[in-house]
């Protein structure tokens, strides 16, 4: 895991973000790279373990303080590293719960402890082992341990590189897909038709938002070694002629009569599953009210929305003379002229 890369620009936020968009961010990147998203990606897992550490930082107010105070110290944990006292002051002189860790690179170079206590060199009088070699084999069990650990960071990172090659090689894919409203809602398994006239079979996901892009592993085009690249399909969800969708939302307007809005009363309507579901309208309800019905709206693998009534108030035209008269006489009587 990379320790010197900045958590801000892990999660893609500015440094004066809110507490908010901090979350918000962190949730859209953990579910985009959600090992249970990406299966046998080792590259998304890696990315998934650093936003996971950049938020477990700036998800907590206190952490973030010191982290914007001094970043990372040298020594792979977290916290302020300046100071008067290089190791963070303290009893414990790298700092309580701080992880050691060194890496050897050619002549002591790049070792925390040999750039501190060496010299400018990296090595003590007459190129013997100084301060720093003697505390490196101390913390990193000689010099053979200090060295494989350095090179195993190593083969990670030319690992991730050949991988990282292999999938730029290959021909990603890019095909969208056309839903109904309805699909979007239910989700379930379907047919993809793809650029070259091939078809793929994906699953929707439960609640499909317009826009959302999902990748099957090895569904795109083959490069020159034979190798596929990964298929990205968005979705385009067709709009609903009751039901506005906002986030996972629902908008509708549902119309009254003024004497319904004024006396209060109630009405059953239809949800966007088909469902039956009861609807109170308050006395004296205003033209224009929203009236909120908790889970009622687009459901998810992981939330359901809520449905939003807009109340539609109906005056009546045409009124006969006789009409009039009665309503003025009944309103005068209730002391509502």
């Amino acid at each position: 895991m990379p320790t010197t890369q900045d958590f801000y620009d892990v999660l893609g936020v500015e440094r004066d973000a809110s507490q908010e968009e901090i979350k918000n961010a962190y949730r859209k990147l953990a579910q985009q790279y959600h090992p249970d998203r990406n299966p046998d990606d080792e590259a998304a897992e890696e990315r998934f373990k650093e936003v996971q550490e950049a938020y477990d930082v700036l998800g907590d107010e206190e952490k973030r303080k010191q982290y914007d105070q001094g970043g990372r110290n040298p020594f792979g944990g977290r916290g302020p590293a300046g100071g008067g006292n290089p190791f963070g002051g303290g009893q414990n002189p790298f700092g309580e719960g701080t992880r050691v860790r060194f890496e050897q690179r050619g002549g002591g170079r790049g070792d925390p402890f040999s750039e501190m206590f060496d010299g400018a060199g990296g090595r003590g009088a007459g190129g013997a082992g100084g301060l720093g070699d003697i505390l490196g084999q101390f913390f990193s069990g000689g010099g053979a341990q200090a060295g494989g650990g350095g090179a195993r960071q190593r083969r990670q990172r030319r690992g991730r590189r050949g991988r990282q090659q292999r999938r730029q090689g290959a021909r990603d894919t890019e095909t969208t897909l056309r839903l109904s409203f309805q699909q979007a809602l239910e989700g379930g398994p379907t047919q993809v038709r793809l650029p070259g006239g091939d078809t793929a079979r994906i699953k929707i996901p439960k609640g499909a938002r317009p826009g959302m892009k999902i990748r099957l592993r090895g569904q795109g085009k083959k490069d020159a070694a034979g190798r596929k690249g990964d298929l990205y399909v968005t979705f385009r969800v067709a709009d609903h002629p009751r039901f506005e969708r906002r986030g996972d939302d629902l908008h509708l307007t549902e119309e009254v009569s003024v004497f319904e809005a004024t006396l209060g009363t109630e009405r059953r309507i239809e949800n966007a599953y088909g469902e039956q579901i009861r609807l109170r309208i308050p006395p004296g309800t205003q033209p224009g009210a929203q009236l909120r019905m908790k889970g009622q709206g687009v459901e998810t693998e992981e939330t359901t929305g809520d449905l939003y009534v807009e109340i539609d108030v109906r005056v009546p035209k045409g009124l006969t003379d006789g009409q009039r008269e009665t309503l003025r006489a009944a309103a005068e009587k209730a002391g509502l002229d």
